[in-house]
């Protein structure tokens, strides 16, 4: 007689596809693609930051949009926040392993984006009418 929870004997989780609509990879794609998304975990692969360092290193970014995105990020395990028992309290955020992971393949998208970016701006401007 088997008791207690058989992890072994469970069906494994349906495999969704990214190109269905009502996929839940489709939300997550979203974030970890977004500009933003893209640019604080690619700065996040230096070492942990503190949150004004961070913003201070992508230009541009508002804090609002900088604290919900590390926020989602913290939810998605791809971000680790540590709080400091300072005062004022410091808080540090870095990659956690699976944040490191997607942050070096996003780092690549991001070389070949800023290799290619003046091409691809030079192609534009042949081609408008």
């Amino acid at each position: 007689m088997d008791v207690g929870f058989q992890s072994s004997k469970l069906p494994p989780a349906p495999q969704r596809d990214v190109f269905d609509s009502d996929c839940p990879a489709r939300t997550v794609l979203d974030k970890l693609t977004s500009r933003w998304g893209v640019l604080i975990l690619s700065a996040l692969r230096c070492g942990p930051m503190r949150f004004h360092a961070l913003r201070d290193h992508i230009g541009g970014i508002s804090e609002k949009m900088l604290s919900q995105n590390l926020r989602t990020f913290t939810n998605y395990g791809q971000v680790a926040r540590t709080v400091e028992p300072t005062t004022p309290p410091q808080v540090t955020y870095a990659l956690t392993p699976m944040g490191i992971e997607v942050a070096e393949q996003l780092h690549g998208l991001l070389s070949w984006v800023s290799t290619n970016a003046a091409a691809i701006v030079q192609f534009q401007s042949d081609s408008a009418p």
